[in-house]
């Protein structure tokens, strides 16, 4: 079974792909000739179950960037992270905010871990406080 970090990057890369291809997951996943691992699955299933949500709060806290303007790749990677901030909370905020980050920096713009370091950290402050 895959770590919770390959699960991550497979649904990162799937994220991506349906952005992209504009597809929804299942869509996208009935095209699969091999099923992702359960957490890849509750990750994708989750951010096209609450994507107003999840994009509002990054609206709300993208401060100066318009969610359209970011690439594809961190767009994907926000909708990941605060929808584990937000609806995973047995997920310390610390591994989240540190896995979307270093996927940040292996897969998108050099300036794109402090980027999504900033807004992660900014969204967990909001939602992580109000599970409290």
């Amino acid at each position: 079974m895959p770590t919770r970090r390959e699960a991550r990057e497979r649904a990162l890369s799937l994220a991506y792909e349906c952005e992209i291809r504009e597809l929804d997951f299942e869509a996208l996943r009935a095209e699969l000739a091999v099923d992702p691992d359960p957490y890849a699955v509750q990750l994708l299933r989750g951010i096209s179950d609450h994507h107003e949500e999840i994009d509002a709060l990054l609206r709300k806290y993208s401060e100066h960037w318009a969610l359209e303007r970011m690439p594809a790749i961190d767009r994907a990677l926000l909708r990941l992270g605060t929808y584990e901030l937000e609806y995973i909370p047995d997920v310390p905020t610390a591994a989240v905010i540190t896995e979307a980050v270093e996927l940040a920096r292996e897969y998108s713009t050099k300036d794109s871990g402090r980027f999504v370091n900033a807004l992660l950290s900014r969204i967990a402050e909001e939602v992580r406080t109000q599970l409290s």
